[in-house]
């Protein structure tokens, strides 16, 4: 029997038509196509002898990638990381924040660089502001750990359905979409249900998207690379010509992602409906006898997903990430705060004590290098009682609150002090009209995050009163 032809990797060869440069790193030969009577691609055309003479750059635009010196202006002008004709639904620093000077300090000290008594202080005004905070999450009304949800998406996705807000036209928003996969069980769980589209915001250039995997004519994704503090949704047509309503979604949004966009659905883009003046959609579709459209969603049982009352934002389901990144300019609690005594200053102290609720179990490196050192000694084993004991922990360094905070005393200041900042966004959401709650969505050994923002109108949630 014949022996089967050698691979090029076997024999130490590139690909026919691929680049001759062997990536060290990788340990194989690159794989990009090459031009006709070339042996390297663009990128390690440098390599080659007959382009010794040629010098490589970085791109002044994307430092990722290269370009010939030579040719650096005629690159520029094509360049995909070049600045692009801003769009329609552009508008500069819409879903911002005020920014008052005088709220903020000239110069604040870190925490590593804070007192006892200061540190004190401090997670007093945090305890004395969370006292009555710590049944927010463990209401039994607020939601289920979502034990039985063996994925974060699963477990965002039940949520979504549980709220009603699964249902045929519609347009989903997913904020920080990254890849999209979010909204790729969404419309997998929609299954063939009609007018619905998705806009899937993203400030940078993702790779391995799924948006292409979807080519249904009744789902439509629409793909927007921009920062959400300048988008303005009402500006977007099929929003802006269709009148559907908006179901703002996000998995892990970070930070001040989670302020803008709340701000961009709840405020931009709701106000922007109030100055149209349009008749409501729902109120045409109670009005129109011919019966086509409400017989097909009493047979799909979604009679439940059309709210008597229309509004343009059906529902916010947004699952929290990083308070560290938090922002104050942008922050929509901030009336919260101030009705608390509480200022710029105190906020920025608890949004970077925020991250100690997911890595304040961690020592510092002289901690765990003297702990191995101990354990050598006593003839213990490694690891076994690295996050049982009641070590202190650094910010930042040897210097930072020695001997002042007990690993486990960090994570629950870390917890209020995320919550804290949760619930100046759940009064947000009340002061314009939604029903806000936060609940669990997922198990900690999935996610450290796993704190899941829902809001919907208050006239989805309770019977509308007649006077």
């Amino acid at each position: 029997m014949a022996a089967s032809a050698p691979t090029p990797h076997a024999t130490g060869f590139p690909t026919e038509g691929r680049c001759s440069y062997y990536v060290e790193k990788k340990k194989r030969f690159c794989r990009m196509v090459v031009a006709a009577g070339k042996r390297f691609c663009g990128e390690h055309a440098g390599a080659a002898e007959e382009e010794n003479t040629r010098k490589r750059i970085l791109c002044p635009l994307d430092p990722k990638h290269t370009v010939y010196e030579d040719q650096l202006e005629k690159h520029l002008k094509k360049c995909n990381s070049r600045e692009k004709p801003k769009p329609d639904f552009f508008i500069q620093d819409i879903n911002a924040g005020l920014e008052d000077e005088t709220e903020v300090p000239e110069q604040l000290v870190p925490i590593s660089s804070l007192s006892e008594e200061q540190l004190e202080n401090l997670t007093k005004k945090l305890r004395k502001a969370s006292a009555a905070l710590h049944d927010a999450l463990n209401d039994p009304k607020n939601g289920d750990p979502a034990i039985k949800h063996l994925k974060q998406q699963a477990s965002i996705l039940g949520n979504i359905e549980k709220l009603n807000l699964l249902g045929p036209r519609r347009c989903f928003v997913e904020f920080g979409a990254g890849k999209g996969k979010l909204s790729h069980w969404v419309d997998i769980a929609l299954k063939d249900a009609e007018k619905v589209h998705f806009i899937l915001v993203e400030k940078v250039t993702t790779r391995f998207k799924v948006d292409g995997k979807h080519r249904k004519k009744n789902s439509v994704f629409e793909r927007l690379q921009i920062d959400i503090q300048h988008l303005c949704l009402s500006k977007i047509p099929v929003l802006r010509e269709g009148n559907l309503p908006v179901v703002g979604i996000g998995k892990h949004l970070c930070g001040v992602a989670t302020d803008l966009a709340l701000r961009c659905l709840v405020e931009t883009y709701a106000a922007s409906y109030e100055e149209r003046n349009e008749e409501p959609l729902a109120k045409r579709i109670k009005n129109d006898k011919t019966g086509k459209e409400i017989n097909t969603l009493t047979k799909e049982g979604n009679e439940k997903n059309v709210p008597e009352k229309w509004t343009p934002v059906a529902g916010i389901v947004i699952a929290l990430c990083c308070h560290h990144r938090c922002d104050w300019r942008h922050y929509v609690g901030k009336e919260y705060f101030r009705a608390l005594g509480l200022g710029a200053v105190e906020f920025h102290y608890f949004q970077r004590m925020s991250s100690w609720a997911t890595c304040g179990m961690q020592k510092t490196s002289w901690e765990a290098a003297d702990a191995t050192a101990q354990g050598r000694d006593d003839g213990s084993s490694d690891g076994e009682e690295q996050d049982g004991g009641e070590h202190s922990v650094s910010d930042g360094g040897a210097h930072s609150l020695p001997e002042l905070l007990t690993v486990e005393e960090k994570k629950k200041i870390g917890h209020l002090c995320k919550l804290l900042i949760d619930q100046g966004r759940i009064q947000y959401l009340q002061q314009k009209g939604f029903s806000p709650a936060l609940q669990y969505y997922t198990d900690p050994s999935v996610s450290l995050e796993n704190v899941l923002l829902t809001a919907l109108p208050v006239h989805s949630s309770a019977p509308e009163t007649t006077a």
